[in-house]
């Protein structure tokens, strides 16, 4: 694997617990707090929040203090037609070179997966959905790619989309297709699995935000996320 400095860990450490839930939208990232949870230095962290604000996970100054940002439903058509075209092409690479080794990390991660979804355990399997994805990105070396993939994700509904009764359940089976086309180094069936798991996630969360009933009188126009987070945390 490549060589990743104390910034760019901590800040996929970051990007791992947005995307994972563990961080939610809207919460207030303490410099001090993450440099002691990581045991590092604040230099590190500062210099990961300022890396995640200009692509757009967080919000606000390094230095006052950095917010997790909100996701935009209504940006999100844009976004998942973005991630289909970027995510096959990275997935077409990491099929073509990947080596024996590669492939039984994924395997060891897809069972990570797994086996957090089968013990109900929610924060770690959307933890190890991320590092399964993060990993097969990684594969390719196509750094400029990957950088726009990142971007698309700091403002993609993941945390709600993992919320969805069943979903997770059904990623299992998606990620074990994918992982096949792997082994077989059919490039093909892996980019069509790739398309096909993006777009069951974003269609899901579509039927949940058209299913989550209206709030009565409410005073003020209702965003989808707000419906869409009251039916999945109840």
């Amino acid at each position: 694997m490549e060589y990743r400095t104390k910034e760019e860990q901590v800040a996929d450490f970051l990007r791992e617990g947005i995307i994972s839930g563990r961080f939610p939208r809207g919460t207030r990232l303490k410099q001090l707090e993450i440099a002691k949870l990581l045991q590092t230095s604040i230099t590190p962290v500062r210099e990961a929040l300022k890396l995640l604000v200009a692509e757009g996970y967080v919000t606000g100054d390094s230095y006052r203090g950095a917010t997790v940002a909100p996701f935009d439903l209504s940006a999100s058509n844009e976004m998942l037609t973005l991630r289909i075209l970027l995510e096959t092409q990275l997935v077409r690479g990491a099929v073509e070179q990947a080596t024996a080794a590669d492939l039984e990390e994924l395997r060891a991660l897809a069972a990570e997966f797994e086996r957090a979804v089968a013990n109900r355990e929610n924060e770690s399997a959307r933890a190890a959905n991320y590092r399964f994805h993060r990993r097969i990105h990684d594969i390719p070396n196509m750094p400029q790619t990957l950088h726009f993939v990142q971007i698309l994700w700091a403002r993609y509904p993941f945390d709600r989309i993992n919320k969805i009764q069943g979903r997770v359940g059904r990623a299992v089976a998606e990620h074990t297709e994918l992982v096949n086309a792997f082994i077989a180094r059919d490039a093909a069936a892996a980019m069509l699995a790739t398309r096909r798991h993006i777009e069951s996630g974003w269609r899901e969360l579509q039927n949940a935000v058209q299913a989550a009933p209206p709030r009565s009188a409410p005073a003020k126009p209702i965003h989808p996320s707000d419906q869409l987070a009251e039916s999945s945390d109840a």
